[in-house]
């Protein structure tokens, strides 16, 4: 029987290429996304996609029902906790409403809380064999100026990630990936998909010599959900190439 994974945030970047990774590796997969075009590109066999604001319980709990009768009584192997607000800049703090700084915070992290309460049941189908893995960002550990509301929804996603590890386990692992500079150009939809151009210095700032991939983050998701990783649990894995240990200096 194929494994079943559950992608938010699966439109767009890294979610789809994640959801697409998976699928081409043999699970089934479901689609959650506010961006019907995006999801209307990714339709296939074994695959659901479902217009969803993850942000929203009715919207949750919606999906979540439809889900269900598409998996018929079958078991949710891996949940992936992608959606969030891609673009990190607030401006100054004195200038963020509350309106804007929580749109960040349910974009992303109670995206995760309300997604992940739904797929409980579902994940402990799977009888041992289940995972979360939740998309943070090296800006849980560091930041830039201006970023203070996605670095506390991503800070928080890393510390929800090890109180679900604590709780689930055994049944279900939850590991956290926390990417650092990824070019998510060419997995946009098609109307808004470009070829990236990175400068001579953008590369040198990584000690591999390269701007990261969807791909790179795509290629973790699935390990951590692989027997292989099965002693693996409560984990921040940091996927950017060495960037945030490398000192850069100006001038």
């Amino acid at each position: 029987m194929k494994r079943t994974a559950l992608v938010t945030g699966a439109g767009n970047g890294i979610g789809r290429c994640t959801l697409v990774h998976l699928r081409t590796n043999g699970w089934r997969v479901i689609g959650l996304d506010k961006d019907e075009e995006a999801l209307a590109e990714l339709k296939a066999k074994d695959t659901l996609v479902l217009a969803c604001d993850v942000g929203s319980e009715l919207d949750v709990d919606d999906a979540f029902d439809r889900m269900g009768a598409w998996l018929d009584g079958d078991a949710l192997h891996l949940l992936v906790n992608n959606a969030g607000i891609a673009d990190p800049y607030s401006g100054p703090i004195e200038e963020l409403s509350l309106r804007k700084w929580q749109g960040w915070i349910d974009a992303s992290l109670t995206a995760a809380f309300l997604v992940t309460r739904a797929a409980v049941p579902l994940l402990r189908r799977a009888a041992g064999t289940a995972s979360i893995v939740n998309i943070s960002s090296t800006r849980a550990k560091m930041s830039e100026a201006e970023t203070f509301a996605y670095t506390a929804a991503k800070g928080g996603l890393s510390a929800l990630t090890h109180a679900l590890a604590v709780s689930l386990g055994p049944d279900i692992r939850a590991n956290a990936i926390l990417p650092g500079w990824i070019e998510t150009a060419p997995w946009q939809k098609q109307a808004e998909r470009e070829e990236p151009a990175h400068s001579d210095e953008a590369r040198a700032q990584h000690p591999v010599g390269r701007i990261g991939l969807p791909e790179d983050i795509a290629a973790a998701v699935a390990w951590l959900a692989g027997d292989q990783s099965g002693f693996i649990t409560s984990q921040e894995i940091v996927i950017d190439g060495g960037m945030t240990r490398k000192m850069i200096y100006t001038a």
